[in-house]
């Protein structure tokens, strides 16, 4: 088996988010080109320090990709913690994020680009709570599987791009590995602490990389902490090696696909996530072990 090493370490700035005071965010893919982390197209690790009072957000439409959600900090209502959601956009879907009250939350949003035959899926969301994500836990090591597969677990979700989610939490010196398809990018995001991954040591807030095999078959990452609590995750996917067109909300093949996607967005063709049938929405309640 192939064993996977990391080809670059990134660690972009915090910057101010669209929220306002009290929303800091981390764009984790910036300076990176999209061949290299496709199918992830935006990857931000959000802080939500928010006073409440005048809402902000509000709602907002997306198309021809998926929001990843991972909620690391959140609260007992909209975002419990540990919890994650996987929204298709799919050929269009408003959803609603308006804050107005007190919220201290931190959160990991990826889009994750749909492949050119499922563009235009129809909309549909998946939620899974940390009591239901299939979890490893051992003296050295905690590891929940919100995607994929990880050390003979593996997650209920359904994936229109095979996609690997996995966190760890591990004591100093514990060693784990994951199992990755060999021709899958992605990216270990550390947290807390420092993990060794092949021979590359990565720092909390950094971003490594995986290197590109070219390779069929299943590979491997063996990952070290080098400290108590280090924590951190796995982001890994089948990449579509297509060229998109991202702009503003959406993402298409062409700016003629953009400008289609406007005009159905503007004729109310674009459903609310809240408005989706039953059999377009799942919870998961059972977990895997």
């Amino acid at each position: 088996m192939i064993t996977r090493s990391i080809a670059k370490i990134t660690e972009n700035p915090w910057k101010p988010g669209f929220l306002g005071t009290g929303h800091r965010a981390k764009p984790v893919l910036d300076g990176m080109p999209y061949t290299d982390t496709d199918p992830f197209i935006v990857f931000m690790d959000d802080d939500l320090n928010l006073p409440g009072g005048e809402p902000v957000g509000g709602a907002h439409p997306h198309a021809g990709f998926e929001t990843l959600t991972l909620v690391l900090n959140g609260n007992a209502e909209e975002w419990p913690t540990g919890s994650f959601e996987l929204m298709t956009a799919g050929k269009g879907i408003v959803h609603t994020e308006e804050i107005s009250s007190e919220t201290h939350v931190r959160i990991l949003q990826v889009w994750l680009v749909l492949p050119p035959e499922k563009r235009y899926s129809q909309p549909f969301w998946q939620r899974i709570l940390l009591e239901d994500v299939p979890t490893l836990t051992t003296g050295d090591h905690e590891i929940r599987v919100y995607s994929g597969s990880s050390n003979g677990l593996t997650s209920p979700l359904l994936n229109h791009t095979p996609l690997t989610l996995v966190t760890f939490v591990m004591k100093k010196n514990a060693v784990t590995r994951q199992e990755i398809p060999a021709h899958y990018n992605g990216l270990v995001y550390v947290l807390k602490g420092r993990v060794k991954a092949g021979d590359q040591i990565i720092q909390a807030e950094q971003a490594g990389f995986l290197n590109k095999t070219g390779a069929e078959g299943q590979s491997k990452l063996i990952l070290e902490a080098l400290d108590d609590d280090t924590h951190f995750v796995i982001y890994a996917a089948q990449p579509h090696n297509v060229p998109v067109v991202p702009y503003g909300p959406f993402v298409a093949d062409s700016m003629e696909a953009i400008a289609e996607m406007y005009r159905d967005f503007r004729h109310g063709k674009f459903p609310h996530l809240n408005d989706l049938p039953e059999d377009q929405k799942v919870t998961y309640t059972t977990a895997i072990s």
